[in-house]
């Protein structure tokens, strides 16, 4: 496992996931809220809905699950079509004021958008990770384990709690994706890409 070239490289993704998907749209919500900007609130609190089933695919990673390489994936993509699916939101946002809330709300948008598909199209030569035991057991695979296990050692450091945890992220994406569903087919149908209370 140590000649995988990348590991590095895998390792500067999950760091920049935490800045670009945790600390700073955290830091900006909080922002928002204290500035009373509702198109900036809403669409902050859709992306944290969507962006959820990355810690889903942590979770689900950690005890070496195939299924968290595709959710992954798939979290990456969903982000990017929660930052700019909503036709309200995005005429509200843009008629803002030029102010430094909108400056760095709209650079960290256009950041995110370009890191998770920069990720998007890096993590399609592991999708193999997830289609076989056999690929997921090789160094190629196990280096997207270590962080996960990281993230175990940091916050749940108890003995053979993998399954358990890994469990804990099967209902999570059990919820997601019910919500998901829920969405595409009754909520989309009834206020298109309208975000906000009609």
């Amino acid at each position: 496992m140590n000649e995988m070239w990348f590991r590095p490289l895998v390792w500067m993704d999950y760091r920049l996931a935490v800045v670009f998907t945790v600390v700073l749209p955290l830091m900006l919500l909080f922002w928002a809220i204290f500035q009373k900007k509702e198109a900036i609130v809403k669409l902050l609190i859709i992306y944290w809905r969507v962006a959820s089933l990355l810690m889903i695919t942590i979770y689900l990673l950690i005890p070496g699950w195939r299924i968290g390489f595709f959710t992954g994936i798939l979290a990456r993509l969903l982000i990017i079509i929660a930052l700019w699916f909503w036709v309200d939101l995005n005429d509200e946002i843009r008629d803002l004021p030029k102010r430094t809330l909108k400056v760095a709300f709209t650079s960290w948008r256009w950041a995110t958008t370009i890191y998770c598909f920069l990720g998007l199209v890096a993590s399609l030569p592991f999708v193999t990770c997830g289609l076989s035991e056999s690929k997921l057991n090789t160094p190629f695979c196990q280096v997207w384990l270590e962080a996960p296990q990281f993230y175990r050692t940091m916050f749940h450091n108890k003995p053979d709690n993998e399954g358990f945890l890994g469990f804990m992220g099967m209902v999570g994406l059990t919820i997601y994706i019910l919500y998901l569903l829920y969405f595409v087919l009754v909520r989309l149908g009834k206020q298109g890409r309208s975000a906000l209370e009609q």
